[in-house]
């Protein structure tokens, strides 16, 4: 298990920004896939962005979301830019190793979440 741990979240207005990055514990951070998800309430978690070689968003966040990654510093982080109310939700960084299985599925490790919230 890769030990995850997110920051950067907090409470934003509808076309701000924010940058949430994820440090990860793992000295082979470079073998892993990493993601964010997020889970709003009454929601089921979704996958937000990857990276890998490539990197891949949901349709909902593209153009607006940048995923990033430093594999000298085993970080990962996820630019945010014109936030809308349905963008709040708890932010999960997810970890997976890669080749074990696409980079938007919901399994793997995780960190604790972040909150993120958009008011109108």
């Amino acid at each position: 298990q890769v030990q995850l741990v997110e920051s950067g979240g907090g409470l934003v207005q509808a076309g701000g920004s924010l940058r949430l990055s994820c440090a990860a514990s793992e000295r082979t951070f470079s073998s892993y896939a990493m993601g964010w998800f997020r889970q709003a309430p009454g929601k089921e978690r979704e996958f937000v962005a990857g990276i890998s070689w490539s990197t891949y968003y949901a349709d909902s966040v593209k153009g607006r979301f940048t995923i990033s990654r430093d594999n000298a510093k085993n970080t990962v982080h996820l630019q945010m830019n014109s936030l809308k109310p349905e963008d709040t939700a708890v932010y999960y960084c997810n970890a997976k190793r890669i080749g074990t299985g696409p980079i938007q599925r919901d399994f793997g490790s995780w960190g604790q979440g972040t909150q993120v919230t958009v008011s109108s």
